[in-house]
């Protein structure tokens, strides 16, 4: 009997596209799943399970994480919130960091990323 050989998910967007459909079975925060569950079902190692949850927010899906939860797709505007104050809280506390370490204030460096950014989007554009 001849087996069949599943194709795994090879580009981004595959990769995007495969754990979309595995999130879509989690949605709410009460059915979370951890990341090496993610990455076990949708075929992903964890470092590409984090790379297409990244992906799928730049496309501007509401996935959500915790790291007592693990991921979701938010099931209500209050999950997003959640959600969205826990990715704030944990940007600000990177560049809080940064700001640190390169011995500068923090919105100093804010001011520095920010004339980056509009620096790359001149050459860019």
């Amino acid at each position: 009997m001849t087996q069949l050989a599943l194709a795994l998910p090879a580009t981004p967007a595959e990769k995007a596209a495969q754990l979309a459909l595995v999130l879509s079975r989690h949605r709410g925060r009460e059915r979370a799943i951890r990341a090496v569950d993610l990455a076990r079902e949708s075929g992903l190692t964890e470092r590409a399970v984090r790379h297409a949850v990244s992906d799928l927010r730049m496309d501007g899906a509401a996935v959500c994480a915790h790291p007592a939860a693990g991921y979701w797709m938010a099931a209500s505007p209050e999950e997003f919130l959640d959600c969205e104050e826990f990715l704030r809280s944990r940007a600000m506390h990177s560049l809080t960091m940064l700001a640190r370490m390169k011995r500068v204030a923090l919105p100093v460096l804010l001011g520095q990323l920010a004339l980056t950014e509009t620096t790359k989007e001149t050459q860019h554009g």
